[in-house]
């Protein structure tokens, strides 16, 4: 019996020496600050460029869009006729740019035109609609304004900014 108790204690003895201790690997702590991810931009401005050509007639605009507020310009080209160019200034109501068109034409600055665009995925719609007796630069009724028509397609802000210089 003594001998088996010897033996065992022994055994045990020699299983406790083999036995590999285990360090716990200590894990990186990382830093929050150190990780960079692409930042999506969706309060900074937007800006939009269109183009509209109807036979030798053509319309530039440049629009910027800051959390509603929308700027621009817009030059109209026509072919053996007054141009007009000037600034756009307004508002974005929901997918409509209600804007005033501020130009000058036929020589004249100082002139004024109320002008709203549908704004779709890939172009912008001009409204037309009844102008006000009174004045002959604003809508009479907004409701009634109607969007038809292809409208001016997204171009290049390179070559549209270049017709606006």
């Amino acid at each position: 019996m003594k001998k088996l108790v010897l033996l065992s204690a022994f055994s045990a003895f020699l299983l406790n020496c083999n036995k590999k201790t285990e360090v716990p690997v200590p894990k990186a702590e990382t830093d929050s600050l150190a990780i960079v991810e692409p930042v999506i931009d969706t309060l900074g401005p937007k800006s939009f460029c269109y183009m509209e050509v109807v036979g030798k007639d053509t319309t530039f605009v440049s629009i910027d869009d800051n959390l509603g507020t929308v700027t621009g310009k817009m030059y109209r080209k026509f072919f053996e006729k007054d141009q007009s160019k000037g600034t756009l200034s307004g508002i974005k109501s929901g997918d409509t740019l209600k804007l005033t068109y501020e130009f000058a034409a036929e020589g004249k600055k100082g002139n004024t035109n109320d002008i709203y665009f549908l704004q779709k995925k890939d172009a912008i719609i001009e409204g037309a609609g009844e102008r006000d007796a009174e004045t002959g630069t604003k809508y009479a009724n907004e409701n009634k304004i109607k969007y038809e028509g292809k409208g001016y397609k997204i171009a290049d802000c390179k070559l549209v900014e270049k017709a606006l210089k």
